[in-house]
This record gives C-alpha cells, sequence and structure tokens, in this order.
C-alpha cells in the first residue's frame, strides 16, 4: 500500500465529507477511494471513519490520524515548494576555475548582469592558466581547453580556440616574416611553458591537410598568458597563442599574424563539473549562463 497516497486520500475524504466528492477531486474512481480507505483501517487496525446511507463521520482515532496526516503532507508540501523556489531562484556558493584572459576578457565583465539574474549565488572565481583538480581544490566547475580525458566528469563544450602565429610590427620589420613553417629556424620565438609539466609547449601547425607538431627553441620563455603577449607586444620575438586573446591587438595593428594559411585545427573548450547527481542548482545555473555567454563570443564561437 502507498502509504502517502492513503493518507491524501483519506485527507480529502474527511474533508469533503463524502467518498464520491472525494473521487472526483482525485479523479479517482469511488470504488478505488473506498477499497483504499478499508485497506487503510485494516492496516492501522483502527476505524477512522463511520458510514451510513446518507452520512459520514470521523471517528476519535480518525480525527487523531487526520492532524497527524495533514501535518506530514503539509510538511511534504513545504520541502517540495522549498526545491521548487530554489530552481526558480537559486542560492548557493559556487568556485569556478578558469583561464586568466578568459576570466578578464569574458566573464567579469559580464558579472553585473549575473548578480542581477542571480542575486542569491555567491561567485569565486579563479583566474589562473595552472590545471586545476575539481575534487583535491574543491571547485565546482572548471573551464578549460583541449581534449578531455577524466570520464568521471561532464564536460560541456561551449566553444573553439583558433590558433594563430604572429608577432608585432616592431619584430617584422627587423627580422622579416616567415614564410613557411620551415623557415621558423630562422626567427626568434618565445616559448609558452605548460603549468603541468614546466616544459614549452610544442608549436601546432596544419600543412597540406597534416597535423605537424614542432618544438621550438628559443631565449624567452614563461608561464602566463598576459606576460607572454606582452613579450610580442614588446617585439621579442613570434608567439603562438589563441585569436581569443589576440584579437584586440590584432584589430588595433599591434600584432599581425603570420602563416595564416599554416593554422592548426582549432582546440576545444569546454565548462567541466561533476555528473548531475553531485553538481548543486547553483552550479548548474553556472554552468548554463558559461555556456550561454562563450556561444555569444565571436573569438569562440564555432564555426
Amino acid at each position: 500500500m502507498d502509504k502517502l497516497q492513503a493518507m491524501t486520500i483519506f485527507v480529502r475524504v474527511v474533508e469533503a465529507q463524502s467518498f464520491s466528492k472525494a473521487a472526483q477531486t482525485l479523479s479517482m474512481p469511488r470504488s478505488s477511494v473506498t477499497t483504499t480507505i478499508k485497506n487503510l483501517e485494516r492496516h492501522l487496525g483502527a476505524v477512522l471513519l463511520r458510514r451510513s446511507t446518507r452520512t459520514l463521520s470521523v471517528t476519535e482515532a480518525g480525527e487523531r490520524y487526520y492532524a497527524s496526516c495533514r501535518a506530514i503532507l503539509s510538511e511534504i508540501e513545504q520541502a517540495e515548494s522549498g526545491l521548487s523556489i530554489e530552481a526558480s531562484m537559486p542560492r548557493g556558493r559556487v568556485r569556478a576555475d578558469m583561464p586568466g584572459v578568459i576570466g578578464r576578457a569574458l566573464v567579469i565583465p559580464r558579472l553585473r548582469e549575473f548578480e542581477q539574474r542571480f542575486p542569491g549565488i555567491e561567485l569565486v572565481l579563479g583566474l589562473s592558466d595552472r590545471p586545476a583538480d575539481l575534487i583535491f581544490d574543491g571547485i565546482d566547475c572548471v573551464i578549460r581547453s583541449g581534449e578531455l580525458t577524466d570520464s568521471t566528469l561532464v564536460a560541456r563544450r561551449v566553444g573553439q580556440l583558433n590558433w594563430i602565429t604572429c608577432a608585432s610590427p616592431r619584430y617584422l620589420k627587423d627580422h622579416g616574416e616567415p614564410e613557411s613553417v620551415d623557415a621558423l629556424g630562422a626567427h626568434r620565438t618565445i616559448n609558452y611553458l605548460s603549468n603541468a609539466t614546466g616544459r614549452p609547449l610544442d608549436w601546432r601547425f596544419q600543412v597540406d591537410g597534416e597535423a605537424l607538431t614542432v618544438p621550438m627553441q628559443s631565449r624567452f620563455a614563461v608561464n602566463e598568458t598576459e606576460a607572454y603577449l606582452q613579450c610580442a607586444l614588446e617585439g621579442l620575438g613570434l608567439i603562438q597563442l589563441s585569436e581569443f586573446v589576440a584579437a584586440p591587438y590584432l584589430q588595433t595593428g599591434r600584432l599581425r599574424e603570420v602563416l595564416a594559411n599554416a593554422r592548426c585545427l582549432p582546440v576545444p573548450v569546454s565548462v567541466v563539473y561533476p555528473n548531475g547527481r553531485h553538481a548543486s542548482t547553483a552550479t548548474r545555473v553556472f554552468v548554463d549562463w558559461i555556456t550561454e555567454i562563450c556561444r555569444e563570443h565571436a573569438a569562440l564561437a564555432t564555426a
């Protein structure tokens, strides 16, 4: 017997003072209502209702049971209502980790909008190029680029990064422009150090439909995107980074793309978070919002 259903039916019968009226309000056959009450009384070992051809009255035991049922059903209704309100007006704390350039260029300029839409959510943003461990670091979600291997997490693709090779006009004036990937050996380059391995990242190209991975020698190497970009702006050498980061400088002419015909394939950008059973409502709302604003950004949009 479904006890909650039986309680609901019993309460409705008492309040309607009729089996027939209760059955109508519950959209159930009268026979089902009658059977449920009989089974309930048998289960409790007590008579709850006195029936006659014209009247229906509640016994003393029925009065006590009715009061208890009303309290239980009211608590259930309040619990469900609370969850409904949380879904429409989520509350909580979300700790999100992302590359600094994405946080500064994309997320922080939209935080006022986020606050207006979700005033009950507190955000803690970690802006770093280092890889974060969600479980160990206590992070609710991260934005990552590249292919993902952790199958215990949910990854939602939100866009892509197009990697370009570029340099400042000052560098190109002094050293010329490389005409091919093979010509890079005669140029100065700046390497980016992986925060995961501490080693320089290989440069990647696509030539005649073939993906090329090229290790580069350099006099300078850094492990932070803003510093990497600044090295290029100072004319210290060629760099390879995402168009998302370079776009404002390409538009103003402070950087120029080279080897445009050898661009590598785009790299996916994903927001990663625990599976639905463990992610809070606030985290899922933040993930939806991040997905929305990433897909609105031209430099991250997929073809």
